[in-house]
């Protein structure tokens, strides 16, 4: 059998490394998942102290320590405060694969993702949250690192299930990220820049619902996405806490008229224009291209 050994009460560091091991070492994806003492080993095996192999023969079994037990994968043995057991554990899978077999440009995007979520968690690992933004404010609470936490005061000594909970949340955090990529790309690449009287504007023609936050975070004042699948467009005007709030009224009020047709919704906050929606399918999609409704904008 094969066997990830990470220690008890496992952290995002050790609850990453399993992760990693487990959905990208190859033939690794049935591995049991076993608990020790931190610092300890599987059965009190000795530790081979010349061995660069972090994959260890205990009896019949194939054994990776992560985060504990002195091998490759554990990084206690150092003070270096960018390497933690997931960046190791990373390195290695890596390593592992790209040996293997030619990698296509889709394993690239996602290794770049699996790299950035690793960073995360050495930060983590090495309490550089405290130097984070805000950090001691609320929302904080609401992160992994928050959850994580509280699981253990819900449901103590349950190392399982907070390897369970864990690795879910990486695979919908990875998703996220490799979303937030692409968005990242659109916004580089294919935004159409635009200025309104609020400030200024970007405008996608993209599936990708991502790049409507992701460009606020950034600065834009005013988005616009059009689904090239369904013609749906959302128009969305970035919060602000000066005197002059932004009103998307008269652009809901010119877009009726010059395409009556349409489903136009304005939110309550006037920060909010949409045209259709999965969510209604009768909403009607506006026929104006992406650039007749961005000329609308720019007219306010």
């Amino acid at each position: 059998m094969k066997f990830v050994v990470t220690h008890t009460s496992p952290d995002w560091d050790a609850i990453t490394s399993v992760w990693v091991i487990k959905r990208f070492l190859p033939g690794w994806n049935e591995s049991e998942v076993k608990f020790v003492n931190a610092g300890e080993r599987l059965s009190n095996h000795k530790f081979d102290a010349g061995s660069t192999d972090p994959i260890e023969k205990i009896g019949d079994d194939e054994v990776i320590h992560v985060d504990t037990g002195l091998g490759p994968l554990d990084h206690h043995q150092t003070s270096d405060d960018k390497v933690c057991g997931a960046s190791l554990s990373w390195e290695y899978v890596k390593s592992i694969i790209e040996s293997q077999s030619d990698v296509s440009e889709k394993w690239n995007e996602k290794s770049e993702a699996i790299l950035r979520m690793v960073k995360v968690v050495v930060d983590l690992d090495h309490f550089k949250e405290v130097f984070w933004e805000n950090s001691s404010a609320d929302y904080h609470d609401f992160s992994l690192f928050g959850v994580l936490e509280g699981l253990k005061l819900q449901k103590p000594n349950q190392d399982d299930y907070y390897v369970e909970f864990g690795m879910q949340s990486l695979d919908a955090v990875l998703r996220n990220f490799e979303n937030k990529m692409w968005a990242e790309k659109e916004i580089e690449s294919n935004g159409i820049k635009f200025e309104t009287k609020w400030g200024k504007g970007i405008g996608f023609s993209t599936i990708n619902d991502t790049v409507l936050k992701l460009s606020q975070k950034m600065g834009y004042m005013i988005v616009v996405r059009k689904d090239p699948r369904k013609g749906y467009v959302r128009i969305k005007a970035r919060p602000t806490q000066e005197k002059q709030q932004i009103d998307l009224t008269l652009a809901y009020e010119k877009l009726r008229k010059i395409d009556p047709d349409a489903t136009w919704f304005l939110h309550v906050s006037k920060k909010m224009l949409l045209n259709g929606t999965a969510k209604n399918p009768k909403m009607k999609p506006t026929s104006l291209s992406l650039e007749e409704i961005i000329s609308v904008l720019e007219s306010l």
